[in-house]
């Protein structure tokens, strides 16, 4: 059975860091894409981060290029995102997900696997 589980969140003040990250179990999906979404109260799920199979390739939104960073270790069969100089407006519910169809990255229905998500709350 596949699971993602996403851990790392929590409260943290306006200008703070922190790293989630992801574990991936059941398969190894080395070869896939995979992202980070984020969904804030009353708001559609959106598209934070994304990073090709090998690393070597990685997309933002722009609203976190240049504070996030998203990687991954497919021998640890995780993928992470580090996040600088957090922001009120970055408060969510984050998720990591796996894409499965091809094409952009910012569409949810191209990927076919994700976690429970993990709670970011940035106070001011």
């Amino acid at each position: 059975q596949v699971q993602l589980v996403e851990s790392g969140g929590g409260l943290v003040q306006a200008g703070g860091s922190l790293r989630l990250s992801c574990a991936a179990s059941g398969r190894t999906f080395s070869s896939y894409p995979m992202g980070w979404f984020r969904q804030a109260p009353g708001k559609e799920r959106e598209f934070v981060a994304g990073i090709n199979g090998s690393g070597g390739s990685t997309l933002y939104a722009n609203s976190v290029k240049g504070r996030f960073t998203i990687s991954r270790d497919n021998a640890k069969n995780t993928v992470c995102l580090q996040m600088n100089s957090l922001r009120p407006v970055d408060t969510a519910v984050y998720y990591c997900a796996v894409r499965v169809i091809s094409g952009s990255y910012f569409h949810t229905g191209n990927y076919g696997y994700w976690g429970q998500g993990t709670q970011v709350t940035v106070s001011s």
